[in-house]
């Protein structure tokens, strides 16, 4: 990747390297509204970018790899409004953030299908994980009743985000669709719930 050094020393990437990186994440996001993720090959990413074959994996060492950096933004989004919700001893009633989150999701529906339904990425599903875990494990470090090492922080971080993504899901993928309010109700008091 081509790069230059600015006088502070600091490296900067070549301006040409991010416009053809932007427009082959435009272009596979665009696909993925259109098709499901297993329709979506390198060339039809080319093609829709207008760059050869080769282009792309001067970027890219593979479609899951382009698909997993054009979601990332999303991705980063998603995580911050997750953040605004008590995840950690959260009350009894559904937060606002909580509805906000599915909220969120549901403008960006088809993405979130397509990336999350039998035929997506599972890079995509583990970078998920991964931060909605972060997310979890910073609140319980930042709460009185969190556990007090890290294993037990850890474990209990993935166990809530691998039940939050399992309710993600099993909104996105339903026969009949539910409204993203309605979910976040229901979805709070299943992972809330101790009863």
């Amino acid at each position: 990747m081509p790069d230059t050094t600015t006088d502070h020393g600091a490296k900067r990437v070549d301006p040409r390297v991010l416009r053809t990186r932007a427009l082959l994440r435009s272009a596979a996001l665009e696909l993925a509204a259109e098709r499901e993720l297993s329709g979506i090959t390198v060339a039809h990413v080319a093609e829709r970018a207008t760059v050869n074959r080769a282009t792309v994996y001067q970027h890219y060492s593979d479609r899951d790899a382009l698909l997993l950096d054009a979601m990332e933004d999303e991705l980063t989004a998603l995580v911050a409004v997750l953040a605004r919700c008590p995840l950690v001893d959260g009350p009894v009633r559904t937060p606002p953030a909580f509805a906000d989150v599915f909220r969120h999701v549901e403008s960006q529906l088809v993405l979130y299908r397509r990336m999350l339904g039998p035929c997506g990425s599972a890079r995509f599903l583990n970078r998920l994980q991964q931060l909605v875990a972060e997310e979890v494990a910073r609140q319980l470090t930042a709460s009185p009743a969190g556990p007090r090492n890290g294993a037990g922080t850890a474990l209990r971080a993935h166990c809530a985000a691998g039940a939050f993504i399992g309710v993600l899901r099993h909104w996105l993928l339903a026969p009949e669709p539910v409204e993203a309010v309605a979910m976040a109700e229901g979805a709070w008091h299943a992972l809330s719930s101790t009863d």
